[in-house]
């Protein structure tokens, strides 16, 4: 009896033990592929008929695509801070795109991030690809939450010599948790894919999230040969683009059956977006991307600058091959992916808000009323947006599609009516004076939330 009773007590001892961590291990894996100047359409599954990308649409055939998916921003840095933290970007403290330069803080070290908040609840964490959040130590993925990082800091490198693309000097920008590392010659997205590869090869003791921030399709457009020999008779420069973005596809594809291989798919979350629309840059060649009937691109916050291709995959509990027209923002995949993981969130104000009702009911509505988006921290300057419902107000606007003229006029206030015209094309300002005041009241609210206003001293 004594002995029996010893047994128990020793089986009950281990089980009290090991419950944290056979609790944790039940948890789901969770990987969110954050991608670079995808134009809103630019994936099979959304409606271009001249792209091949399987494996995007492999995603959508497992999870939930999304229609009217917002980025925070028109901008990289704005957008992956505001993804990162749950919070607008000017809240987090990038209005815009922040310093490629060594020695540049970028996104305020007090910012909580999603690699944060998943450490804490006992996730293993890495970062693979760009960064463009901060070039300091402190402001480095190491010191954001990340247990290991892999990719380069600054907006954008050349794919095979590591080197930033943009201006002079000329500055060799890979690094490995914090140390630069060199590996000329070798093909950026392929060493990306190993490292994820290298990643999930391993023990995993705990659930894993890792940032992979595709540093792609964004220029420069260095899509492979068999890429390149497929879209040969695609004009310039949709060729181009087309080219790097099936280069990535195959990329995701890579990992996809690798986490397939691995037994993990099953339980490990996959969110595919884009960081915001498509470049019109000379460096892009003044294009290649796809908004179809939307107006604008990378840069303004006309739809095509901000809506983006985005799939959310869990085949152990989330719908498959469903689609989702709600209004939702790359804000919310913050309390989203917390509340599918069943992890407490920070004490901190987020802007985004939990898309977990709509991912199970496609009726449900979406948790947004309205929101407010502002590109550049000059709250007079800066271009910035409302939207509620089928209403969309645009302030100090400007199209970098150069889809139509924009009057002055149009440039301080456009009021569009998506549901209308989707295409943006007509200011609608003049006609409905009572919705400009709604709007306006609703950004007033948004800036003071931000922005307090400082008490008067008698």
């Amino acid at each position: 009896m004594k002995s029996s009773c010893l047994s128990l007590s020793v089986s009950l001892f281990f089980i009290a033990a090991f419950a944290p961590n056979l609790k944790a291990q039940t948890k789901p894996n969770v990987i969110v592929i954050y991608t670079d100047d995808q134009g809103t359409l630019d994936a099979n599954c959304y409606g271009s008929k001249d792209l091949t990308t399987p494996n995007i649409d492999r995603l959508a055939r497992t999870g939930i695509r999304f229609t009217q998916m917002y980025a925070p921003s028109c901008i990289c840095s704005a957008s992956r801070a505001g993804m990162i933290t749950g919070r607008y970007p000017i809240r987090a403290g990038v209005p815009a795109n922040v310093s490629s330069k060594p020695g540049n803080i970028g996104m305020p070290a007090s910012e909580i991030t999603m690699a944060e908040m998943f450490r804490a609840a006992g996730y293993e964490t890495a970062h693979v690809g760009k960064w463009h959040l901060g070039y300091t130590p402190e402001t480095m993925p190491n010191a954001q939450g990340f247990d290991s990082s892999f990719g380069h800091m600054g907006g954008c490198i050349d794919n095979y010599s590591h080197f930033f693309f943009w201006s002079g000097p000329n500055r060799h920008d890979l690094w490995r948790d914090g140390v630069e590392i060199w590996q000329d010659g070798q093909f950026f997205p392929d060493l990306m894919a190993k490292e994820m590869k290298r990643l999930l090869d391993q023990p995993h003791e705990k659930p894993f999230y890792i940032y992979w921030a595709i540093n792609v399709p964004h220029y420069p457009y260095q899509g492979t040969k068999k890429w390149r020999e497929h879209y040969r008779d695609l004009d310039a420069p949709r060729k181009m683009y087309a080219a790097f973005v099936s280069s990535m596809d195959e990329k995701v594809g890579e990992v996809l059956d690798f986490l397939e291989e691995k037994k993990l798919r099953e339980n490990t979350i996959v969110l595919f977006q884009s960081d915001h629309g498509h470049s019109t840059e000379e460096r892009a060649f003044y294009g290649g991307g796809n908004a179809g009937p939307y107006r604008g691109a990378k840069a303004c916050l006309f739809e095509g600058g901000i809506r983006v291709p985005s799939v959310i995959s869990w085949p152990a509990k989330l719908p498959q091959g469903e689609v989702r027209h709600q209004m939702a923002t790359g804000c919310d995949w913050y309390p989203t992916l917390a509340s599918l993981a069943q992890i407490e969130l920070p004490r901190v104000k987020l802007d985004g808000k939990n898309l977990s009702g709509i991912l199970t009911d496609p009726k449900a509505d979406s948790p947004h009323s309205h929101f407010y988006w502002q590109m550049g921290a000059n709250r007079n300057k800066a271009q910035w947006v409302v939207r509620k419902g089928d209403w969309k107000l645009l302030g100090n606007c400007k199209d970098t599609s150069n889809k139509g003229e924009l009057t002055k006029e149009d440039k301080k206030l456009f009021l569009a009516n998506l549901k209308e015209d989707p295409s943006e094309s007509k200011n609608l300002a003049k006609a409905h004076p009572e919705i400009i005041k709604q709007l306006l009241e609703l950004r007033k609210q948004a800036l003071s939330s931000v922005y307090p206003e400082k008490k008067k001293t008698k």
